[in-house]
């Protein structure tokens, strides 16, 4: 059920990628002397960023686990949707300064580096770029890592960002096959669909740690001596 929301999650919010990763999808240095060329392309780059995805949701991951073990899986997920939601609502906090120049410096650093690998036309550097592409700041991964959190578990978590990175795939390899026919217009306007998932899943979490045992959707999660029982589960 988790892995059929992740996947979710990245096909409906690669409305997203369109518009915010598109850019540098459109100009990864494939070669374009075959469609068969830039489909191979395609696939590394893409490949290197749900490598990234999985390494993230397995750290993530890990750390959900480490919130389950404590009994505190369900105040975790409430508050992940409550924090989402008010991003989602009230976008003045994300404007707030920020004192962050170390990240602000490592983010120019990463940039750099990317910059540097589209000069270099081989198939390892497109699927280096997709490995730093990754690693960019980005709401719609934000929210794959709270949703990686809300597994409690290193090895779900991982599945489950490496899931949302499957579920970006279609769109992300459209773009690259198709980047003359994608107009800037077009994705500004998909970009207004996705807080409305955004906003799906924020309420999912919520409902998720209510433990309201509704099954699947907010089941009744037991903690004893570290092991989560899921009520749904039992027979």
């Amino acid at each position: 059920m988790f892995l059929l929301a992740a996947l979710s999650l990245g096909f409906l919010g690669s409305f997203h990628c369109i518009g915010m990763c598109g850019p540098i999808a459109l100009a990864i240095p494939v070669k374009r002397t075959s469609t068969l060329s830039v489909v191979v392309g395609s696939l590394i780059y893409n490949s290197g960023r749900i490598f990234t995805y999985a390494v993230m949701g397995l750290f993530f991951g890990s750390l959900g686990q480490g919130f389950a073990m404590a009994g505190w899986q369900n105040l975790i997920s409430v508050t992940l949707g409550i924090v989402i939601l008010v991003f989602l609502f009230l976008p003045a906090f994300s404007k707030l300064p920020i004192k962050m120049g170390a990240v602000y410096h490592l983010l120019e650093k990463l940039k750099s580096q990317i910059r540097k690998l589209f000069g270099i036309h081989t198939l390892r550097s497109l699927w280096f770029i997709g490995l730093l592409n990754g690693l960019l700041p980005c709401g719609l991964v934000y929210l794959g890592i709270a949703g990686s959190i809300a597994t409690g578990s290193a090895i779900k978590g991982s599945m489950f960002m490496a899931a949302f990175g499957l579920g970006t795939f279609p769109a992300m390899m459209a773009i690259t096959a198709a980047r003359d026919y994608i107009s800037i217009r077009f994705r500004e306007r998909v970009r207004k669909v996705v807080p409305v998932f955004i906003g799906i899943m924020a309420v999912l979490l919520i409902l998720r740690g209510l433990n309201l045992g509704i099954p699947y959707l907010s089941p009744s999660i037991e903690s004893a001596n570290g092991i989560v029982h899921h009520e749904c589960c039992k027979k």
